[in-house]
């Protein structure tokens, strides 16, 4: 097993989509570990204040070569990722072993046409908000004594395709997935549709709440360290993860009841593959015990829902 370092530079990000036409910056083997770097704000650099700039992301926000812009999405990606060995119908596991601000300080913008409530809220509105990196908290609206917990994630995880795809909407490949539980200690699984998987990383969020509807999060600049492993084994078609406490299905869609209907249905082939219910026992189960959450309704074409099942009542370990 090898540590890899993979620092945020105009060689190392791309953004706004996946492509596997992009070169990978890296290419490790399984089971290696990688502490990365990301940035987030590629559009609004020049409305930042200075605590928000470092001289590498200004580099990459003036320089950024164009055959690294993929699509019109507004995310920095860290990557991608060459898992050797990894084929079409594999499927890699990531490991969120750490994940801090690279920054004190995060934004969140309000965009018209956009967000849950566009037609009532239909002005631009950038803000600024400063962490507590000490305490882990940030305070808005200032000076309000409302304290939001600090709980860091990375918005996307995510393959290419052998499609180009933009950063905005969530897939079958992960990408733009925005889940909130997927914190330190968590792994997802992503299932692998080109060689080598080509995993790309960002979107980094210091506190987000489930639906993110007005749009963003605290979008913070992030780091983290990841564990990647592959698997052989393991037929996925859509990601699956899995937090020290709960299993989770994903489900995407263009409205929210398909998404619904896409976690449960995922939620039922785990009970039924991994736990060896019935369909019919399943069904019951996730009526009895999962819980569905809305996890964004902003990632136009597709919202997204998860279910969790909490592995406390689970008659033994389930090795995914």
């Amino acid at each position: 097993m090898t540590h890899h370092i993979l620092k945020a530079n105009c060689q190392t990000v791309h953004l706004g989509g996946f492509s596997h036409q992009l070169k990978p910056v890296l290419t490790i083997n399984p089971g290696d570990t990688i502490d990365v770097e990301t940035y987030t704000g590629f559009y609004i650099y020049d409305k930042a204040p200075p605590e928000f700039l470092t001289p590498e992301f200004l580099e990459i926000c003036q320089y950024l070569p164009s055959e690294q812009k993929i699509s019109s999405g507004p995310h920095l990606l860290t990557g991608p990722i060459y898992i050797k060995d990894a084929v079409p119908g594999d499927v890699i596991e990531v490991n969120i072993e750490e994940i801090y601000p690279r920054l004190p300080i995060g934004f969140n913008a309000i965009y018209p046409e956009k967000g849950a409530l566009h037609k009532h809220f239909s002005e631009h509105k950038l803000r600024f908000i400063s962490l507590d990196l000490e305490k882990q908290i940030a305070e808005f609206p200032p000076n309000s004594k409302i304290q939001i917990p600090l709980k860091p994630f990375f918005g996307i995880l995510g393959v290419a395709t052998p499609e180009n795809r933009s950063s905005v909407p969530p897939g079958n490949y992960g990408g733009n997935i925005d889940n909130k539980e997927l914190q330190v200690g968590s792994r997802i699984f992503l299932p692998v549709f080109v060689p080598g998987a080509l995993f790309s990383i960002g979107d980094g969020h210091s506190a987000q709440g489930d639906g993110e509807v007005d749009l963003t999060a605290i979008e913070t600049s992030m780091n983290g360290r990841i564990k990647i492993q592959l698997h052989k084994d393991l037929k996925l078609t859509t990601p699956i993860a899995e937090t020290p406490t709960d299993i989770i299905t994903m489900g995407f869609g263009q409205t929210l009841d398909a998404a619904f209907e896409m976690a449960l249905q995922q939620m039922m082939n785990f009970l039924e593959h991994y736990v060896e219910l019935s369909a019919e026992e399943a069904y019951v189960l996730c009526s009895l015990a999962v819980n569905f959450r809305i996890t964004q309704v902003v990632n136009l074409p597709q919202k997204g829902v998860h279910g969790m099942l909490s592995k406390s009542m689970l008659p033994r370990a389930i090795a995914l």
